[in-house]
């Protein structure tokens, strides 16, 4: 289907270019982007110490406007991109949803910090992207944290956005990050 050569483009583009750092502190990415909007409308749609059911019913209007923007502005660009070579816009764009080259890179940077500095450089590069402390990994460890890491954010980062742009183009896979970002 046009969906999935849409999938499977953005996976290719995205492979080919990632995310460039100069677009990034330019204009940001659209998971800032969203979570820009969820930071928003957290403050002021969740006021603390409201009863509880009202507070329920904010956090739905919350994802509600979140998905209905994110839907919105995917199908109003998949719109304005047209068919033919729009395509291939369409699928760059949805390529900005999908992490593969920087989940790669991220990983491939402890592989090569252990074998050029050791468990110290290893367990530097580790701490960018992972949660916990690296102080106490050793070499052995370090390299489990990478590997753990890569397996837990590939289904985020890469198979999930996939599937979702497979399903619903670049409305699915906004709706997708708009959702994952939320439950960040």
């Amino acid at each position: 289907s046009m969906f999935t050569l849409i999938a499977a483009l953005a996976l290719i583009m995205e492979l080919a270019t990632g995310y460039p750092d100069r677009l990034y502190r330019a204009i940001g990415h659209p998971v800032t982007w969203i979570g820009s909007l969820i930071t928003l409308l957290d403050r002021n749609m969740n006021r603390e110490g409201g009863n509880h059911g009202a507070r329920q019913l904010a956090g739905v209007a919350t994802v509600s406007a979140l998905l209905v923007s994110s839907v919105t502005a995917g199908l109003a660009i998949q719109w304005l991109a047209g068919h033919g070579w729009g395509l291939l816009v369409v699928a760059l764009l949805a390529g900005t949803l999908l992490a593969q080259r920087s989940l790669a890179a991220h990983v491939a940077a402890v592989a090569g910090a252990l074998e050029t500095g050791g468990v110290v450089a290893g367990r530097k590069a580790v701490s960018q992207i992972v949660g916990r402390d690296p102080q106490s990994l050793d070499e052995a460890a370090v390299a489990r944290a990478a590997i753990e890491s890569l397996a837990e954010n590939f289904s985020d980062g890469i198979t999930a956005p996939a599937f979702w742009i497979a399903v619903g183009a670049l409305p699915g896979g906004l709706a997708y990050k708009a959702v994952n970002t939320a439950d960040s």
